[in-house]
Formats: C-alpha cells, structure tokens, sequence
C-alpha cells in the first residue's frame, strides 16, 4: 500500500493566513497552491524530568548530651551527605518528522484550511476551535535553608560562661540551662506574668522569634542539623523497541544529576514495553482499508507501558500512546471542501491522532 510520502511542495507555495496569539499559523488550500497542503506528522517523545534531593547532616557538639538533657534518643552522630531522586514525571509531547511529509489535496469549492502549532504539527483542518496544550506543572530548584547554628541567633546564645569553661560536659550544662530559660521566658510572655512585657502585639511577636531563634541554636548543638537543596534536571527520550533497565541518568553522591555515561553516580533506569501497535483499519469484508486518493493523513498509534527505577525503587510508572508504535491512515479528502457542510477535523499534535471530527456548521444564504 503506498502513501503520499515526501511529496515535494516548497512550503513558500502555502498562503499564510494570519498567526494566532497561541502561537499558531493558518494555512489555506488555494488555487495559489493547487488546493493542496504539505504538512509533518509528530514523532513522540519524552521529557523525563527528574527531581533530585541533596541532604547534609551535621552533628551537634553536644550529641553525645542529648539523651541526658533534651531526653533525645536519636541524635545525629556523625556526618553524612548524599543525593537521592526525589521524583520522576514523564510528559510527552511530539516533534514533527521531516523526513516523512503528506499532502493532502482538496478540490475547488470551500477554501480548507490548516491550522500548525509553533512546533510546525497539524492540529487542526477547517476549525480554530482548538484548545490550547496545557504546560506540565514541573518542580523548581530549591536552594538550602540555613541552618539554626548558621544564623545570627547561634552566636547570641553563647555566654562568656559557656566560652570560659574547657570542659565539654559542662558547656553542655550551660547549653540545656539557658534552653529551659528561654523556654520559661516564652511561657512568661504567653501568660503575662514576666517583668517587662512587650508594648504592643509587633513587639511580642519579635521578642518571641527571636526567642525560638535561639533555642533552635541551642537544640542544634545537640541534635544536629539537617539541610536539604533540590536540583531538577530534564531528559528528552525517544520511545523505539523495548527495552530493560536503559540508564538515562545518574545520580552522583557529590554532583547530583550527572550524565548516564558519568559512571561516579548510581543509574536512573528506563524499561519499555511495547503493549499495543495501531492496526490498519478494514472494510466490511475483513480487509485493509486502501489510503485515499491525496488523503489527510493521520496516525493510529500505538502504545507502551513504562516504569523507571532508582536504587531498586519504581519512581515513575505509566502508559504512553506513541506515534511510533501506530501506522498511517487517510480521510477522504473530499468532505472537507463541501461547500454546503465542509467536514472539521481536530489533532493530537503529540500522537497524529484523530481527536475529533465533525461537520462545520455554514450559515446558508
């Protein structure tokens, strides 16, 4: 069965309309163009985007105090740094393919018209009717907070008695005595029994940060400290054959998101399967329907089932309709130049597939 592939008609040959403020252009099928059409159905890929979280954690100079003095079983010890993949989403979305393009030719009568979006795929044939692409809500980078002992606070708490004393037992001490004031002071302020009392609720809400700000500093010193950044990183794949535990990413406990050939990191994996491929459709006697004459081309695609994995876990796990997987088929061209009730056609721009597909209603005279 032949298809009307790489038919060579400048794009110049096609009467630009007018472009929308969706970034989108209208083109008109024309005794300028033959009355005929050129246009690129989508290839489509991935964007993986992975999330990945970067945790440092300090121990406090008191840690080995905690359990003695803020009851603390778990306190952190010792040192420690290291990134892991927070999330994973997958978006696909298609990319037109150049190196197969259609023509689809229509008769004089009503004036056919296509609608293209910015990446140069059909979306739409004799309708502007088309809802625009929502954007995937992605994760940004976040950067570290400070930690407690990194503030103004954490040299507030410090007393002449606590920088005398050569004894770590006994800074400790002073450390857990001026927590259990500050806790006392807050209490004082809460129920309006300290000596001085803020003059206005602004006032008592300062005095009461700064308060917290302190204790934080001095339970830091204790339990220690946790900080954690984000970094996010997307990837653009190309569904093809199946395929079991394909690195596409690493994460390396020093850099975070590294390239998959950066073998310092632990692999992000992807494993592929092919579950359905697009058949061509039949007629009433069982046999494959035969491409129309300067048809519009369209996909039937197919689809496949996707999980990608990090350290032995599934971060990810879904289906994809993949224009690769599908095959082509044509719609007659013909109803669409009718002039009394011209056919409208609307695309999926990420698969070529058939999203809808109706009858124009045309004011009659």
């Amino acid at each position: 069965m032949k298809y009307n592939r790489t038919i060579a008609i400048p794009m110049c040959l096609l009467a630009i309309a007018s472009a929308s403020a969706q970034s989108t252009q209208k083109f008109s099928a024309t005794k300028a163009n033959d009355y005929g059409l050129v246009y690129s159905l989508p290839t489509t890929v991935l964007d993986i985007t992975i999330e990945a979280e970067h945790v440092v954690k300090e121990p406090g100079e008191f840690y080995l105090y905690a359990k003695k003095y803020l009851n603390v079983d778990d306190p952190i010890t010792k040192r420690s740094e290291g990134w892991s993949v927070k999330s994973v989403s997958v978006n696909a979305r298609g990319v037109a393919n150049n190196s197969e393009r259609y023509l689809m030719q229509f008769k004089p009568g009503y004036t056919p018209f296509l609608i293209m979006d910015e990446n140069n795929l059909p979306l739409a044939i004799n309708t502007e009717d088309v809802a625009a692409m929502e954007s995937p809500v992605l994760p940004v980078p976040v950067a570290a907070v400070p930690t407690p002992l990194q503030g103004a606070a954490a040299n507030q708490v410090i007393t002449a008695e606590m920088l005398q004393s050569q004894s770590i037992a006994k800074r400790a001490e002073l450390a857990a005595q001026r927590i259990y004031e500050l806790r006392q002071s807050r209490s004082d302020l809460i129920t309006g029994q300290a000596d001085q009392m803020p003059p206005d609720g602004k006032a008592m809400q300062i005095v009461i940060d700064e308060i917290a700000a302190q204790e934080a500093a001095l339970t830091a010193m204790f339990v220690g400290t946790t900080q954690t950044e984000t970094d996010v990183n997307t990837i653009t794949y190309t569904p093809g054959d199946d395929v079991s535990r394909k690195v596409i990413a690493r994460i390396s406990a020093i850099d975070g998101i590294v390239d998959a050939s950066d073998l310092s990191g632990d692999p992000v994996t992807l494993s592929l399967r092919v579950t359905d491929r697009g058949k061509m459709p039949l007629n009433e006697r069982g046999e494959p329907k035969v491409f129309p004459k300067g048809g519009i081309a369209y996909r039937i695609p197919g689809s496949a089932s996707i999980s990608i994995s990090f350290r032995g876990e599934t971060m990810w796990e879904g289906s994809i309709d993949a224009a690769q997987y599908g095959i082509v088929f044509g719609l007659d061209p013909k109803p669409f130049s009718d002039r009394k009730a011209p056919s409208y056609l609307i695309m999926n721009p990420v698969t070529g597939a058939i999203r809808e597909l109706g009858t124009v209603a045309v004011p009659q005279p």
